[in-house]
């Protein structure tokens, strides 16, 4: 069964659309903001998303670029007032996969759903995830946890690297010359931002560091306000 999450802050169209969606054989769950929806969808494990654009505490375009950041492709469908073609042209650089105007139809709506099911799924069988990352010389292997780079002599010097190191390791490659926030790669690695995880990230943020720095043209920098950025 296909799980939907919907983010809509209008109390009757979400619990309309959930509804809805529940009666068509999709197992959806429903979020009234954006803070709740990154919550849900950080928790979760989602086929499909439909979020509002105009939100209270987190607009749906902040919470889609939040949702690309985690690295999981999942497709994503706009719901708008507005008609504007900006606001259009903005979702799709965002990711999206459709974009729906307020007022619609609930049929017409599912026929979306469905087609964008079908073509993730085909894509889904013929595509191989990328594991491996380039960041400067060295290769990062994330399914074996290991941080290689030519060693001058035509070998590969190998770095092992435990699940946590390499978890947020992910991240930082996934965001390349990026700004990643600090709370956020708390949440994704150690499932909340507690004053305790923050500082144990900071250890696993200087290890890490202590390994790249065997490249000059990578730096692990914080960025002040926001978290860090690998730069390359």
């Amino acid at each position: 069964m296909p799980q939907i999450l919907v983010v809509e802050d209008d109390p009757n169209l979400g619990q309309l659309l959930q509804e809805y969606l529940i009666l068509k054989g999709f197992d959806t769950d429903r979020a009234t903001d954006g803070n709740q929806g990154l919550e849900m969808f950080t928790n979760g494990q989602y086929d499909l998303c439909i979020f509002d654009v105009m939100m209270p505490k987190k607009d749906g375009f902040s919470l889609a670029k939040e949702v690309r950041m985690t690295g999981r492709d999942v497709p994503i469908i706009f719901l708008t007032a507005k008609s504007m073609k900006e606001d259009t042209i903005q979702g799709f650089k965002l990711g999206a996969d459709d974009y729906v105007t307020k007022p619609f139809s609930m049929e017409e709506l599912l026929l979306r759903i469905q087609a964008i099911l079908r073509r993730y799924q085909r894509g889904a069988a013929d595509a191989i995830e990328s594991t491996t990352y380039q960041i400067g010389t060295f290769v990062f292997d994330y399914p074996h946890q290991t941080l290689s780079r030519p060693d001058g002599g035509g070998n590969l010097a190998s770095q092992k690297l435990t699940s946590k190191e390499s978890e947020l390791l992910k991240l930082f490659a996934q965001n390349l010359n990026q700004p990643l926030s600090r709370s956020f790669a708390l949440k994704m690695v150690w499932g909340d931002d507690s004053y305790f995880n923050a500082r144990s990230m900071d250890v696993y943020v200087t290890k890490l560091r202590k390994y790249l720095r065997e490249d000059e043209s990578v730096q692990l920098v914080n960025v002040h306000g926001e978290g860090f950025k690998l730069i390359v």
